[in-house]
């Protein structure tokens, strides 16, 4: 990932709402949530939801599909996974964070070390 995705991404995040409605489609895995669901949770106007999907959508973070008359919403993974690898890879000191790849079951663990 490079600066321009990564700074995209991280504004499109820095609000509260789309922050919340991130975490909601994380959550939620693959499958997403309908605009209406994410809406209900929230407790915000349609109209108001989608100016935020927008962004996030825009930033990579989430995509959208049409099913039939509604829109399904699901996070982006891959992007996810490469903004948190960029955080890590450019932005953490050895001594604050570091990496391990594991072969066997092809996961990443990050490991933070305590801050004194």
């Amino acid at each position: 990932m490079d600066l321009d995705t990564s700074v995209k991404a991280f504004a499109a995040l820095a609000h509260e709402t789309r922050l919340k409605a991130f975490k909601m489609l994380v959550v939620a895995g693959p499958e997403g949530l309908t605009a209406g669901t994410i809406s209900n949770q929230l407790e915000m106007p349609h109209n108001t939801l989608s100016f935020h999907l927008s962004h996030l959508s825009e930033a990579g973070l989430i995509q959208a599909q049409k099913n039939g008359r509604s829109m399904i919403y699901s996070a982006n993974y891959t992007i996810t996974q490469a903004l948190i690898r960029y955080m890590v890879e450019n932005c953490c000191a050895v001594d604050f964070a570091c990496m391990h790849e594991n072969d066997k079951t092809g996961c990443t663990t990050i490991e933070l070390k305590e801050v004194m």
